[in-house]
């Protein structure tokens, strides 16, 4: 019999380790004197206690090692750990990425989120305009038309607002646009009115200040970080118009985010 101080030493596992461990259940003393509270140790226990280091080296939890003591499949376990790993491997190079993406910009002018939007229940309308600069007229004009047929109609809090084009391109007229806006219920419908829920949704983020004619820059600048970092898309683009000609009389303080559906 060993006592704990020479098990400690031969099995290279700390008097605090080997305490933890019978705690949770996992390496239990083969004996206790009940007068002095001393815990003997069999040297057989020596392969349990080389087992046990080696699984917490492979950085499986407790849980985990009690579950192959309790009878699991090691190499069931081992999976579950290699493909959580696998995971985490894939989230770090990610980050590692993004880093390096920024490291190797001069002058970072745009930078990237990922975020989740929650489901949502919007009001929308589609239609075609001959301009972009005709969006600023035709958005106010579906918030009357929507209050109109709903007089009781309560936009979400926090507000989410957003433009999609269906046409998947740039194009300087003809263009084909649909304007989102969410709200808490839905209501009564017409030729421009309609409602549709939106399922949660996983974007890549970024926000272009400035003149709308300059945002093609963050498109260009968003497909590029998303194409280099292996995201796939997965729906159209969304542009959010948080501050504009409506509450800045600036252009340079004008403010639009663009979200990037991924998978």
């Amino acid at each position: 019999m060993l006592k704990i101080g020479e098990f400690s030493k031969l099995s290279h596992l700390t008097i605090k380790a080997l305490r933890y461990y019978e705690n949770e259940g996992i390496l239990m003393p083969a004996s206790t004197d009940e007068w002095t509270g001393y815990r003997y140790f069999e040297t057989s226990q020596l392969e349990d206690a080389a087992k046990i280091k080696a699984y917490r080296q492979l950085d499986l939890s407790i849980a985990e090692i009690k579950a192959i003591i309790s009878g699991a499949d090691e190499k069931v376990v081992l999976a579950k750990k290699s493909a959580a790993l696998e995971r985490e491997k894939q989230r770090i190079e990610t980050l590692l990425s993004s880093i390096n993406h920024i490291l190797e910009e001069k002058e970072m002018k745009y930078h990237v989120i990922e975020k989740v939007i929650p489901q949502t229940l919007v009001y929308y309308s589609e239609t075609i305009l001959d301009k972009y600069s005709d969006i600023m007229q035709w958005i106010p004009s579906l918030g009357k038309e929507c209050l109109k047929l709903n007089p009781d109609i309560k936009c979400a809090d926090p507000p989410y607002e957003f433009c999609e084009y269906p046409d998947g391109e740039y194009k300087e007229s003809n263009i084909q646009i649909r304007h989102n806006e969410a709200v808490t219920a839905r209501g009564k419908e017409n030729d421009i009115i309609k409602f549709r829920n939106l399922p949660e949704t996983k974007v890549l983020s970024i926000f272009h200040k400035g003149a709308y004619e300059n945002i093609g820059e963050a498109y260009a600048y968003i497909a590029n970080y998303a194409k280099e970092n292996g995201y796939k898309q997965s729906g159209l683009a969304r542009e959010c118009y948080i501050d504009g000609i409506w509450n800045k009389p600036s252009v340079e303080d004008w403010l639009t985010e663009i979200q990037l559906p991924i998978e």
